[in-house]
């Protein structure tokens, strides 16, 4: 489903044509992906950025769509991945309490803002990286929102846009301030369409049939 087929549709559903409401709708499908991204971890969300360290500075700026992390992990000189430990920054702090306590960076946390930007995040590292070092970051982070794609498409649109579609819906009905059992209608086919995303995503797309055996529906 492009992004003129989904506003056709929404338009279609709720029988709604009113100027304000059409200037509305990417709001409604911009709140549905962000439900839908924080509902279902496809792997689409999962994005991969090579960051570096500068040799005695604790600290690494997040890439700036950064959301969480799956993953990091530091190459060393032979080219070995070292996986980092998540921790807390006052682990870090206690256990590594001078800066110049430097080395093969071993844990990282969030830290807060970069002294650029009050938006955007930064990575603190234990101990503070002893050399130039390159990181391998796995991160969470929203997609270009089906709204504002150069071709009107998106990896939801194409795959899932039952989803998308309920998820707007949803939205733009409450806007509109519809009736409660359209409301509740609405909301039921939503939340059938993410149990269906979510057995994708969070099910069939984390595992094969030679490891986990093929999917077996129980039989009453």
């Amino acid at each position: 489903m492009t992004y003129t087929e989904l506003v056709a549709a929404i338009q279609a559903y709720t029988e709604n044509t009113d100027t304000s409401f059409i200037a509305e709708i990417p709001v409604f499908v911009e709140q549905a992906e962000q439900r839908i991204y924080n509902s279902v971890q496809f792997p689409s969300l999962r994005k991969t950025s090579t960051l570096s360290t500068a040799s005695g500075v604790q600290f690494v700026d997040c890439p700036t769509d950064f959301l969480a992390v799956y993953s990091m992990a530091v190459i060393d000189a032979t080219g070995t991945y070292e996986f980092l430990l998540n921790k807390d920054v006052s682990f870090i702090r206690q256990a590594y309490p001078k800066i110049t306590d430097t080395g093969l960076p071993q844990y990282y946390a969030l830290y807060g803002p970069t002294a650029a930007s009050d938006l955007e995040l930064r990575f603190i590292f234990g101990p503070t990286p002893g050399a130039v070092y390159s990181l391998d970051l796995q991160y969470f982070f929203y997609p270009e929102s089906i709204t504002t794609t150069a071709t009107g498409r998106s990896w939801l649109g194409d795959n899932f846009d039952s989803v998308l579609l309920y998820g707007s819906l949803v939205e733009a009905y409450t806007y509109m301030k519809g009736e409660v059992d359209m409301m509740g209608l609405y909301n039921q086919k939503f939340n059938e369409a993410l149990a269906l995303a979510k057995r994708l995503g969070d099910g069939m797309e984390r595992q094969d049939a030679y490891r986990s055996g093929q999917y077996r529906q129980v039989v009453n």
